[in-house]
Formats: structure tokens, sequence, C-alpha cells
């Protein structure tokens, strides 16, 4: 575990031994697993450890303070595997963690590995986050609502901001040149109750393929008709009319 150990200390996290325990055992089961369910397509031990790991730690870039205890409730929206979620709720055990996903086998895996990894106050949610966004016991209620990989930040912003209660915030990992796709969700973000507070970039060698952290605040409430029914906010996302010559 030398590249997740070395590369955790350039975010100034140090994993105790029962900490790398769980990423090994989490490395295992989801190798095992991938030979069954599509969960990812890097499979190198090594790579694992940075492209996966590593890079869920990197939520940490967003924080203004380190997360204590259950008091502090994470979504990670359209979890997949379990990245970033996983990987924070191993790095910060005390956290309440909330992991949507809406594919039966992937569901499986989460429910399987977070008893695998012993990991409490985790909680696997089988939905759509379209749907999952208007039940009381998700609305408004998270401090933190993540995403990875899941879709262009015009439909994110109505996927993830409706989880997040006023004064939390989404963070969306992003690759590449992403200034237009930020741009393109202004009006996404305000009409969900956002507001864009930075883009950051990704500064760690290890890391180097141009990644981002896009964090947005929750302002204000998501009007009670978002997100729309399944499949709409990537189908439709709410964007800025042009302007008109």
């Amino acid at each position: 575990m030398e590249k997740l150990i070395a590369g955790a200390r350039k975010l100034w996290l140090e994993l105790t031994p029962q900490q790398l325990q769980q990423f090994h055992t989490y490395y295992q089961e989801m190798m095992d697993w991938n030979k069954r369910v599509n969960l990812t397509s890097i499979t190198a031990f090594e790579d694992v450890q940075v492209k996966h790991f590593l890079d869920s730690l990197t939520v940490v870039l967003a924080w203004e303070q380190l997360p204590q205890g259950a008091a502090f409730r994470m979504m990670d929206v359209g979890a997949g595997a379990g990245l970033p979620g996983i990987p924070l709720k191993i790095m910060f055990p005390g956290i309440k963690l909330a992991l949507l996903e809406a594919t039966g086998k992937k569901v499986a895996f989460l429910q399987y590995i977070t008893q695998k990894l012993g990991l409490d106050n985790v909680e696997v949610v089988a939905a759509r986050a379209e749907e999952a966004a208007h039940d009381p016991q998700y609305r408004e209620r998270f401090d933190v609502a993540l995403s990875r990989a899941v879709a262009e930040m015009p439909a994110l912003a109505e996927l993830t901001l409706p989880f997040c209660a006023i004064g939390g915030m989404v963070i969306a990992q992003k690759k590449g040149d992403i200034a237009q796709e930020v741009s393109q969700a202004a009006k996404a973000i305000e009409t969900m109750g956002g507001k864009l507070r930075e883009m950051k970039r990704i500064e760690i060698k290890e890391l180097a393929d141009d990644r981002w952290l896009v964090i947005i605040e929750k302002t204000s409430p998501t009007p009670p008709q978002y997100p729309r029914r399944s499949g709409m906010p990537a189908k439709r996302p709410i964007l800025d009319k042009p302007s008109k010559p």
C-alpha cells in the first residue's frame, strides 16, 4: 500500500494499520466481484491505490475542516463500487454515510463490502437519485453530497443538490477541461438552490491527469418539483437560454 500511504500524506492524512488492512480487503473483494459484476476497468493493484483510493481521498481538499462524528452526514450519489464514499468512510469512520445506487448487482456488492469491512453507520440506498431526493428521510438531510463520474454538471446539479441541507455542499469529482461544462450548469445550480464556490485543481504528482473538485454550496431550498422524474435531468438538462443576436 506504499502508493496510497505516500499519496495520503500529501493530503495530510495518516493511515492506521487497521485502515490499510481495510483498503487491502476492499481491493481484494472488489477484484473478486469484478469477475461477475462490472465494477471497474482499473484492476492493477498500484493503479487502484492511486486512481480509486487516493483519488477518493482528495475530496478532503474541499473541506475547511475534517468531518468528525456521526453528526456529519454524507451521501455518495451513484456510488457504483463505493467510490469515493467508502474510502472516505474508512478514513473517517465516525461519519454517517449513505451510498445511493440504482443497479441491483452493485447494490449487493455495496451491502456485502460495507459489512465485510466492519463499517458502521452506513446505509445502502437502492434507488435512483431522482426518486430518493423526494423521500423526506434523504431530501436536504446531508452535509455533503458526493459524485464521481455520474453525469455532466447541468444534470448533476439537479441530481445532487436536493440532498444537501442549507449550508451543505456538493463535491463533484471531474477530469479534463471542465470550464465550459461548469459554465453551462450555472442555471441548474441556481435553480436547485446552489452557488458555485470553487473549481479546485488536484495538484498531487500521483494524480497528474487534470483532476478537479467542483464545489457547490447549498444556499437556499430546492424547489419541491426538483429533481424531475427519472431520466429527465440528463435528457433535458436545465441550461441558460442562448442570448439573441
